[in-house]
This record gives C-alpha cells, structure tokens and sequence, in this order.
C-alpha cells in the first residue's frame, strides 16, 4: 500500500513538473546592452499608445499574477514596409493586475507591492525604455533585439516577433517569452539571491508579451 503510495506520488509530481516546463515560455536571450546604429533613409511611424500594450505574468509556488503596463510613447523606423529601428517609452506607474478583481483589497495591495522599491521602485524610475538595436530572420522566425532599460539596469534581449502592415499600420506582436527579472535588479523574494525563503520565494522567470502598433504622424 505503502510502496503504491509513493509510486503514485511519484508519478504526480513528474507529471506536474512536465507540464510546468512544457507550459513555461522560452527565456529571451539576454547579453550585454549593445550600440544603437541609425537608421537611414526610414520614415518614422508614431507609437498608438492607446492600442499599444505589454503583458506580464510572475509566478510563486502557490500560483501567479498577471497583468497590463502601459507604453508612453514611442516611434517604429520603416524602411521598404520593414521594421528597422525605433524605440518607447514604457510608464511603470501605470502597472495594473488583472487577475484580482479590482473591487478587492488584493488588487490594490498587489499593485502597491509591485510599484514599491521591493519591486520596480516606479516613484524613483517612473519609465522604463525599449531601443531596437536589429531584426532578422532565424530558421523562418523573425527575431527583434533591442536594449531594455529598466531600474537601474539595461540589457539587450532578443525574442521571436510577428510584423504586419496593413492600412498603414505597423503592428509588431511578441511571442509570450521571460526574462530573468534580477538582471534588472529586481531582487525580491529571489531564491538566487536569498537564503531560507523556503516555499516563500518568487520565480525570477517573469513572462512578458509585448503589441505594440505604430502609424505615419
């Protein structure tokens, strides 16, 4: 009984950490911050914030978190109907969570925490920033490099991306992919830099998906 016991536990626990590994997006490359070349001979398409967003998710033993940041502003360089540079500006202090009901005291409470010095200190560093510094096709993927500037740190990140232009919109769509947040300096509850947190401590993976449309001013 005993002996069947464990198998079954056994079982269970290799099959809830197949599912996590199988569910949980690819981390962007992450390297040094890289030079910024200018782009000529580019027009440049103005950021719609208002149809612009990013998305993003943490996770902790007992579950996760998500949630919308807003983009400021910003502007995409095209050159012959393709992405060739372009930056924005992302506002931190408009953090929300969306998985807790508004109305509730969790809400709030959860979206203070995140805009504390715990997290992203968002009083001290009310922006953060995005600079493309290179697209290019890998084995039939399109690949979007740029420099994330965020606290006091900035790395350059590379991930998978979709562009269209249509009606003179260029929308530019991220797959769903992570970065490890203390890159960044965003430190709290981190199992690789804290002892004895036990069960808890929150995933440094933080998942993030980025849209963001742009069209001639």
């Amino acid at each position: 009984m005993k002996k069947n016991f464990l198998k079954i536990l056994f079982i269970t626990a290799l099959t809830v950490s197949f599912t996590s590994c199988k569910d949980k997006a690819k981390e962007a490359e992450t390297t040094a911050a890289e030079a910024v070349e200018e782009t000529v001979n580019s027009e440049s398409f103005v950021v719609k914030t208002d149809a612009s967003t990013i998305e993003w998710k943490g996770f902790k033993p007992t579950g996760s978190h998500n949630g919308t940041i807003a983009i400021d502003s910003g502007v995409l360089d095209i050159a012959n109907g393709n992405v060739v540079g372009g930056s924005f500006i992302i506002d931190m202090k408009s953090i929300t969570v969306t998985d807790i009901p508004a109305e509730e005291k969790g809400n709030a409470k959860l979206k203070g925490h995140l805009s504390s010095p715990d997290f992203f200190d968002v009083e001290k560093y009310p922006n953060a920033g995005f600079t493309i510094t290179g697209l290019e096709n890998v084995e039939g993927k399109m690949m979007l490099s740029g420099n994330l500037s965020l606290k006091d740190a900035k790395n350059n990140v590379t991930f998978p991306v979709t562009v269209s232009n249509e009606n003179g919109v260029v929308t530019l769509t991220s797959e769903t992919f992570t970065i490890d947040r203390t890159k960044w300096n965003v430190q709290y509850g981190s199992k690789s830099i804290f002892d004895n947190l036990g069960d808890k401590f929150i995933n440094d993976d933080m998942e993030l998906k980025v849209m963001v449309k742009a069209a001639k001013s």
